[in-house]
């Protein structure tokens, strides 16, 4: 079953671009040769780590969108893993955060109609008056 999958990952900082083309034209060839497909890859270019990973504190940016089943992205995660010009990688499923990000959109919608139609009923209805107290009579 083919799932949809974002793989960020970042590439030592010393490798020269023609070696970072071919590294993520063999992560795509990993993905297409296994039955899946690549919604797009984006080179997001030098950027400074949070912190300190293997004794760098740069790293080249790069993220792959693919469509794949699970198998599949187990063996580009080992990929990802022994290659040693990468120095970190992530993997998220996009279908199920699509899901919720959906389901939340929707319950918003729902509660910014409910907060909307009572207003609107409230500004329709006219108030009335309040009446005058009456005096109440002494009892003596």
């Amino acid at each position: 079953m083919q799932r949809f999958y974002e793989v960020m990952f970042i590439v030592r900082p010393d490798v020269l671009d023609e070696d970072l083309d071919k590294l993520i034209a063999g992560f795509e060839g990993t993905v297409t040769n296994g039955g899946g497909a690549i919604r797009s890859t984006e080179k997001l270019g030098r950027r400074k780590l949070a912190y300190t990973v293997r004794k760098f504190n740069d790293g080249n940016y790069v993220l792959l969108t693919v469509d794949a089943d699970g198998p599949l992205v187990a063996e580009l995660e080992r990929r990802l893993r022994v290659s040693e010009p990468v120095i970190k990688f992530l993997t998220v499923r996009m279908d199920e955060e699509e899901k919720r990000l959906n389901k939340v959109k929707a319950i918003r919608a729902t509660r910014k109609k409910l907060s909307a139609q009572p207003a609107a009923v409230v500004e329709a209805t006219p108030t009335p008056a309040p009446e005058p107290a009456e005096a109440a009579p002494a009892s003596a």
